[in-house]
């Protein structure tokens, strides 16, 4: 059965896309821990990120330090965290998100209200960032 993120990244559901190439797509989640929290997900449907062939799992490293550094030109955070939990959707995602303290990754406190609103504006500056640093792979609105 197809996981909710290969709806998203099949079109089936909205998403906020931010990067599209031919191994993996990031976009919001919709429930941030701060403005700007990106789901790197590869296309392919893996449960695992232990499972991902060595070159993919590296793609998906690549893509999110990419979007990492975007975030730290949009809101220069303290750090941006790299998370990857699993628990929650069985298909490999990686979180990438602003942080200020340890808080800052307790995913109890995510914004599970976030208004859509607010979720096309992070992505659209996520977006912008992106193109300033050079990635042709930036997804259009």
């Amino acid at each position: 059965m197809p996981s909710i993120f290969t709806h998203i990244i099949e079109g089936r559901l909205p998403g906020h896309f931010v990067w599209k190439d031919a191994v993996c797509v990031a976009f919001l989640t919709i429930a941030p821990l701060k403005p700007g929290h990106t789901l790197v997900v590869p296309r392919q449907e893996v449960e695992a990120w232990t499972d991902l062939e060595p070159d993919a799992l590296q793609h998906l490293t690549r893509v999110a330090q990419s979007i990492a550094r975007a975030l730290d030109r949009i809101y220069r955070p303290e750090k941006v965290g790299l998370t990857i939990l699993g628990l929650e959707v069985p298909h490999v995602h990686l979180h990438v998100s602003c942080i200020w303290s340890p808080n800052d990754l307790d995913f109890g406190r995510a914004d599970s209200k976030a208004s859509q609103a607010s979720l096309a504006e992070a992505a659209g500056k996520l977006r912008a960032a992106l193109r300033e640093l050079g990635h042709p792979e930036v997804a259009d609105a």
